[in-house]
């Protein structure tokens, strides 16, 4: 049984490419390649540059592309199909021209739905594609984060390399509310890479695209706790630290308590660098520990936020309005 779905969704790939090949869909034959129904291979390089090369050039070309994506993506009940989909957005926010991502970002807007929407999402096919499904959503999850996150710091986060110098230079002149919101921001993404799902095996082996998934993701991770990283650090300058009100002190002991929470679940490929993020971490808690504005006030009862939106479909906001552009960075 398992063997003849598997004959059928390689027949229905063919097919699919194969009409789109006779009727010159170039954007829809490159996006049909990228994204098979094949539960165990992930799309190649090539495959994935080409499904951006497509959508390179002017705004209607980006909009079409992009509007193909998230409809197979909306529209599938496969959950392989589901994930190369998943991958292919990935694709496009880390390496996509500034107009594909624009469109991406605004995608919402003209169709009228929910970002993703994918938080009911199951293929219950077989017992590898049930296992998928929990991938799927919490995939789903991680991206509206990273647009999220990149959203509030204003580029988009996977550009970046950890404890780049200009986003040091960048949060000096951040007032104190901008660089607890954005290290908030930072947790929220932290937070849910630590909830990925177990990791499926066929036969005692790993699934391959879920292992691609892990590597994009810890990827984006390492640069997350970089971002992290330097905001804890100037949280920790003494000019910086002895000019924060009671509530900021407050606001900023309950996200280190939050970062700690993360100290396991995600972890930098450096270990000398994840020490280093770990110490720095516990010498800011010391700081504020001695500060005598929270000393004073004894025990804290802080006010209960109300939820953020976690939900696959519960996602809104357009990434690339607050995008800014290295020559007006500083001004």
């Amino acid at each position: 049984m398992k063997k003849l779905k598997e004959v059928i969704n390689i027949v229905k790939d063919k097919a699919s490419q194969s009409k789109a090949a006779i009727l010159s869909k170039r954007k829809t034959l490159s996006l049909l390649r990228a994204t098979t129904h094949d539960s165990f291979n992930p799309p190649t390089h090539k495959h994935l540059t080409t499904l951006l090369f497509t959508g390179d050039g002017s705004r209607a070309t980006a909009s079409t592309a992009v509007e193909l994506l998230m409809d197979r993506l909306q529209t599938t009940h496969n959950s392989a199909v589901a994930l190369k989909c998943l991958i292919a957005v990935h694709h496009i926010i880390k390496h996509g021209t500034f107009i594909l991502r624009d469109q991406l970002s605004v995608y919402p807007y003209t169709g009228g739905r929910n970002y993703l929407n994918l938080s009911n999402f199951i293929d219950k096919t077989s017992p590898v594609s049930w296992e998928l499904s929990f991938w799927v959503r919490w995939f789903a999850q991680y991206i509206e984060h990273l647009l999220c996150v990149s959203r509030t710091l204003g580029f988009f986060l996977c550009e970046t390399t950890p404890f780049h110098k200009t986003q040091q230079e960048r949060v000096l002149g951040f007032t104190h509310s901008d660089l607890l919101k954005e290290t908030e921001s930072l947790l929220d993404l932290m937070e849910v890479i630590g909830k990925r799902p177990t990791t499926p095996s066929t036969r005692g082996q790993k699934n391959k695209v879920v292992v691609e998934i892990i590597e994009l993701v810890e990827n984006d991770g390492v640069v997350a706790m970089g971002e992290v990283l330097v905001r804890v650090k100037e949280f920790g300058e003494r000019e910086r630290l002895g000019c924060l009100g009671f509530g900021e002190v407050v606001e900023l002991v309950y996200v280190l308590k939050r970062l700690e929470m993360c100290k396991g679940r995600i972890t930098m490929m450096d270990v000398a660098e994840e020490k280093r993020f770990w110490d720095s971490v516990r010498e800011l808690k010391e700081k504020v520990g001695k500060m005598k504005v929270f000393r004073e006030e004894g025990k804290v009862h802080r006010t209960v936020r109300q939820e953020r939106a976690t939900e696959s479909d519960r996602f809104d906001g357009r990434v690339v309005s607050s995008i800014q552009f290295p020559s007006s960075r500083f001004l």
